[in-house]
């Protein structure tokens, strides 16, 4: 976003996040915290737009964690948002809602959710998306973004995490290995949240799948990471109910005896590598015009090239 809009002449932008770092020459960083009305309020006056992306993402933590860093936050930043008559709020929301231990395609929008969200992050995104949302037109225009899985330069979550297993040697192919996956390049979320906080009116209030509208076989793009950076690939295989019950009993064996510690393997990481789900984004390419500028293989390179100068 800081790339976008603020380039543009008359625009500027004002960030606050748990890092300063890649913000760019032109952006004003506050360091907050959200869970902080007065730090809300402060943030907010003379405020055009809001692009909320801040959130505790994490497949594992108490649901108090995730209440506070996620619903109680989005909700003083919304309220201070209308407070001081902000003109739209673009809220970054996920896909994990959609997820169900079960094999999805063309997954759109409007289709039925799980009885059950899948963590206590799906759970309170999902609340806050409907917070958000339901405040549409109430002193402010409000919609919702749902990247699925993002990549590219400066990715510190989804490649290096699957490149730490893999140099210890837990890595392994979850079932098939033709698990077929949307991923999506950061600058097409980039691309989105423009495109989101120039929408017109018949766009507000609603929730979008955003992907790079390619699926790709997740396992080929893993081992083709992997290769280029000098690693092995990645080639034993284990049957997905068998690593799903392992995952389930790391999951009660760190809920009862290390409390607060993540458990090195869960079930929804184990859902996602041996899951196929992709998303359809129709819906924002008619309301938001929004058309993919770039490809999850070029995407992918530039994470190659940004992760090399790094190591």
């Amino acid at each position: 976003m800081a790339t976008s809009f603020a380039s543009r002449p008359g625009y500027h932008v004002v960030a606050t996040s748990r890092r300063q770092a890649g913000l760019g020459d032109n952006v004003t960083y506050i360091r907050g915290d959200l869970g902080d009305t007065a730090f809300c309020d402060a943030i907010t006056r003379g405020m055009e737009y809001i692009v909320h992306c801040a959130a505790l993402s994490s497949p594992w933590g108490s649901y108090n964690e995730f209440e506070r860093a996620n619903v109680i936050a989005t909700r003083n930043l919304t309220e201070a948002a209308i407070k001081n008559c902000v003109r739209r709020f673009v809220f970054i929301g996920t896909p994990s809602i959609y997820f169900n231990y079960a094999d999805r395609f063309n997954v759109r929008e409007e289709d039925p959710l799980p009885a059950k969200m899948v963590n206590w992050y799906a759970h309170t995104k999902l609340m806050s998306e409907h917070y958000v949302l339901g405040k549409c037109h109430e002193g402010i225009e409000t919609l919702a973004l749902r990247p699925r899985a993002i990549i590219g330069a400066g990715d510190t979550t989804i490649f290096p995490r699957l490149l730490k297993a893999h140099m210890n040697n837990k890595l392994r192919v979850i079932g098939n290995g033709q698990v077929i996956c949307d991923l999506t390049c950061v600058n097409n979320v980039i691309h989105a949240v423009d495109a989101a906080m120039s929408a017109g009116d018949d766009a507000l209030g609603r929730a979008y799948n955003i992907t790079d509208g390619a699926p790709v076989k997740l396992w080929e793009l893993i081992n083709y990471v992997f290769s280029r950076l000098g690693y092995a690939t990645v080639e034993k295989k284990v049957p997905f109910s068998l690593a799903a019950s392992y995952a389930s009993l790391m999951e009660w064996k760190y809920k009862n005896f290390n409390k607060g510690i993540e458990p090195p393997l869960t079930r929804f990481g184990i859902g996602v590598l041996g899951k196929s789900m992709t998303l359809n984004i129709d819906e924002a390419k008619h309301f938001l015009q929004y058309t993919p500028l770039q490809t999850t293989e070029e995407g992918i390179d530039e994470f190659i090239s940004w992760f090399k100068k790094r190591v």
